[in-house]
């Protein structure tokens, strides 16, 4: 790894087009937790739903949580018609935002009170669809830069985050802006999200396939199977077990056995940890925002607009940061900040809805959820082999989701039941939650180093 580059030589990465597309990507990533996330919240807040209600509602984020089940065929199940015209990540992109979209276009003629079964299976459809589509993006991402491109990693990762940030936060300031507009209702607002996901599934278009021996190490495996199966014995479904071996079995041996089954599971458990106190404040923020006594406007102005701002800008500093001194010191730094950016929504639940303490609180988070998204990004990409990368990357994020969606899905009854509302103590057990993966992160930092440095050796 490089610790001579400068900031423009470094900058100079970002004008590699595959970059942008990454950048598009994240986007696309990052907006359909508007639509089910951050807006659907507000709605049926304004609906007058509970509390408990609202975040048991998020119970659908939990196919992010899952998605490795079905990564395997991301990589291996070709698309028909789709696979020949775009090829085999960017088809996969743009079949599940088809769903999205339409999922989307059925939201917004709903009468939401009246169908709130159909509006959460509506929501399901868009989470599975869209933990499907960051399967393929995290995919296309991982195989844009070529094995001797390492020194970019960081910089991809940056992309991807503010893409993300980009799609969530600037494009989820638009509804709330609109939502205070007395002739605009919700069902309208979801028109309107339904003409940007279209916009969105047309940079399909603009990107290139990246190129990749993926299918030639598949074919590989699958002859070495054929042969060991055939001489043991000759069944009709030889190709069919060693299709599956090399599709279900290959990806999860081969991680285990290129880190170690101690490392393995060390890493596994510390990626699980790491996000689970702020997955639990993001769960309820909206809720807390509106209750505290800020208004749809202030909402779209600091929790979207400034918030996505702020992230892209750290989320660029933060790429710099884990470039030059790496990607575990990167870790380190955003565990504590998230801790305290929790600290701050505590203190604006004591001293009430005040713009000043709401911005700084926007600060502190936003330079959480960048430098974290980095350095998280670039180091799961680090674990990942290029033969099964949409296997791999869905895997272990599908770890670190697991907290930020199943689990926060119990926030409002924590809030609820066990705080009897006191948001200050909430946002405190929050910023404990951090903890035990900061400890976890010390105690195997030695490995993690040793991943590192083997990660940068080809650069």
């Amino acid at each position: 790894m490089s610790k001579t580059l400068s900031i423009r030589e470094y900058f100079s990465y970002f004008k590699d087009k595959r970059l942008i597309n990454i950048f598009i990507f994240g986007m696309s990533s990052g907006f359909p937790w508007v639509l089910i996330g951050s807006v659907m919240s507000a709605w049926l807040k304004d609906e007058g739903l509970s509390r408990s209600m609202i975040g048991l509602f998020g119970i659908v984020f939990g196919a992010y949580s899952i998605n490795f089940l079905w990564s395997p065929l991301i990589d291996r199940t070709k698309l028909p018609f789709l696979y020949k015209w775009l090829g085999q990540r960017r088809s996969w992109i743009l079949f599940c935002q088809s769903f999205i979209l339409l999922g989307t276009l059925l939201l917004a003629g709903l009468d939401l009170k009246a169908n709130l079964a159909l509006v959460a299976a509506l929501c399901l459809l868009i989470a599975i669809a869209s933990a499907t589509q960051d399967i393929a993006i995290d995919a296309f991402r991982i195989d844009a830069l070529g094995e001797n491109e390492s020194h970019k990693a960081t910089a991809a990762a940056a992309m991807a985050t503010s893409g993300w940030w980009s799609g969530y936060a600037l494009l989820g300031a638009i509804p709330f802006y609109m939502a205070d507009i007395p002739s605009i209702d919700w069902p309208q607002v979801y028109y309107f999200l339904s003409a940007i996901m279209l916009l969105l599934m047309s940079c399909v278009f603009w990107a290139k396939e990246p190129e990749s021996n993926r299918e030639a190490v598949h074919a590989e495996l699958e002859r070495v199977y054929l042969e060991k199966l055939a001489a043991s014995k000759q069944t009709p479904l030889t190709k069919t077990l060693a299709w599956l071996a090399v599709t279900v079995v290959d990806p999860f041996k081969t991680f285990f056995a290129k880190n170690g089954v101690k490392t393995a599971l060390a890493l596994l458990a510390f990626i699980f940890l790491f996000k689970i106190g702020e997955a639990f404040l993001a769960r309820m923020s909206i809720v807390f925002y509106k209750e505290v006594g800020f208004s749809n406007t202030q909402i779209a102005n600091y929790s979207k607009l400034g918030t996505g701002l702020i992230t892209i800008v750290f989320a660029f500093l933060g790429s710099i940061f884990n470039h030059k001194y790496g990607i575990v010191k990167g870790l380190f730094i955003s565990g504590v900040a998230m801790a305290a950016s929790n600290l701050m929504f505590s203190w604006i639940a004591l001293a009430g809805p005040q713009e000043h303490l709401y911005a700084m609180a926007i600060v502190v988070d936003g330079f959480t959820q960048a430098w974290s998204l980095v350095a998280m990004v670039a180091f799961i990409s680090m674990l990942c082999d290029r033969a099964f990368s949409a296997t791999h990357y869905a895997l272990l994020a599908s770890l670190g989701n697991l907290g930020r969606t199943l689990l926060s899905s119990y926030s409002g009854v924590v809030i609820d039941d066990w705080l009897a509302g006191n948001w200050s103590l909430f946002f405190i057990l929050t910023a404990l939650m951090v903890l035990p993966s900061l400890i976890f992160l010390y105690l195997i930092r030695h490995k993690l180093y040793q991943l590192e440095r083997n990660y940068h050796q080809n650069t």
